[in-house]
């Protein structure tokens, strides 16, 4: 077989190197791709919005398989293109990707199919969204709308900030069209977990848990990124944590999307707020996680792409998935000053290093390679995966390899998993 990847992300290097390692597979391609996917197959100079682009490739080359890495292309409708023309491929249609691509109908499909999730309010003017903040008070949560790679959510902690928050986004100078719209909601107490199945439109089979760590600080301090670590298992998810976010979030958005002629086939990830026995929806996405994708792979036993081929057929009815009962953990080093302004060029040293112990992989994300040395290209520039044992294990292993690889201005998170170890 030969497979497309679609995307240049630390998530996309990790679905390259695990599709890769099938027997199924002669060569896999990726579109733009990175210097880490470049290792393993070989990239293709076409941005992820150009769809013409895409299709063109994929029936020149006689792709059996492309796998939809990033939310973009899915809401511009690559799946609905390709499979115009008979190509297999892996992703959310368009009209089920909109669970993502609009925070206002996540939240009415959840409300009208009773998915457990915070109050909330739709508001697209800044006047009678200050007056809900100061009926609701703070803390409270503003999200845009649209697409904003994962940063467009913000937690103010008091009415200045909330007010800022939805001026900026409602002015457009935040988010652009993104925040044309936004979604305010109560604040939930708990500790957050992300939840992700693969599904057929009707059958659902659900990953490994994991948890992402959304704030750039220790100690989840400091503005959301687009997800500064993460591990798996987690343990927050207990078997009854599991049982309720299957029947209550998974079963009634995927039966709530087929009743709205939306049927969703591909992977659906739930961002889960678990305050004890209660579990509630903070949001969907459309597509693997990214940093969860890198250690969810790394315990994922089975081969990924008989998996990928049923759900892109349309029937995973007897698939079934085995996990490597070790953890795994994934660091992600950033640029200094992401997710605000942040410099790109600098000299990564120490990858082979850091890169060569067993267990540990890592993956690129904002690199760029000339001459054979590599340079940051973006906020988040490697995510540093690890599996062990237990929990700890993976974060020891995780960190001697972060520690391993330098460039002026590096920054990481150092409590990555220290929720885990806590239970």
């Amino acid at each position: 077989m030969n497979v497309l990847v679609i995307g240049s992300g630390g998530r996309e290097h990790a679905l390259v190197w695990k599709i890769a390692q099938s027997p199924l597979v002669e060569k896999v391609y990726c579109a733009p791709g990175n210097p880490g996917t470049a290792r393993l197959g070989e990239n293709v100079d076409i941005r992820v919005d150009d769809l013409p682009g895409l299709l063109d490739f994929a029936r020149r080359q006689k792709i059996d398989l492309t796998v939809v890495g990033p939310e973009l292309p899915l809401s511009l409708g690559v799946v609905d293109l390709f499979e115009e023309y008979g190509l297999k491929i892996f992703g959310a249609r368009r009209n089920a990707a909109f669970i993502e691509a609009s925070k206002a109908f996540a939240k009415e499909l959840m409300k009208k199919y009773q998915v457990p999730t915070a109050a909330y309010e739709v508001f697209t003017e800044v006047d009678p969204a200050v007056a809900f903040i100061d009926r609701i008070g703070t803390p409270i949560v503003i999200k845009a709308d649209g697409l904003a790679a994962g940063k467009g959510v913000v937690i103010a902690q008091d009415r200045d900030e909330a007010v800022q928050a939805v001026t900026d986004m409602l002015s457009g100078s935040a988010f652009g069209d993104a925040g044309a719209k936004v979604v305010i909601e109560e604040f939930l107490r708990g500790e957050e977990a992300s939840f992700l199945a693969f599904t057929d439109g009707k059958n659902i089979i659900p990953l490994a848990s994991a948890q992402d760590h959304k704030a750039v600080f220790d100690g989840d301090q400091g503005p959301n990124t687009g997800g500064m670590g993460a591990y798996s298992p987690a343990p927050v998810v207990t078997p009854a944590i599991h049982e309720k976010a299957m029947a209550e979030v998974m079963r009634r958005t995927v039966d709530g999307m087929a009743a709205e002629g939306r049927p969703y086939r591909g992977v659906l990830y739930a961002g889960l707020m678990i305050d004890g026995e209660s579990v509630k929806t903070l949001e969907f996405n459309a597509r693997f996680g990214d940093p969860e994708c890198q250690p969810l792979l790394m315990r994922l036993k089975s081969d990924i792409v008989p998996v990928l081929l049923a759900v892109a057929e349309g029937d995973i009815s007897n698939v079934r998935l085995e996990w490597h009962d070790e953890a795994s953990v994934c660091v992600v080093m950033a640029a200094g000053g992401y997710p605000g302004e942040y410099r790109k060029g600098d000299e990564i040293r120490g990858l082979d290093g850091g890169g060569a112990m067993d267990d540990l992989v890592v993956f690129h994300a904002g690199t760029t390679e000339k001459g054979g040395r590599y340079f940051t290209n973006g906020g988040r520039v490697l995510g540093v995966t690890a599996r062990g044992a237990t929990v700890k294990d993976a974060i020891d292993k995780a960190y001697q390899g972060v520690v391993a690889i330098e460039w002026d201005g590096a920054h990481y998170r150092r409590d990555i998993g220290r929720k885990a170890i806590g239970r």
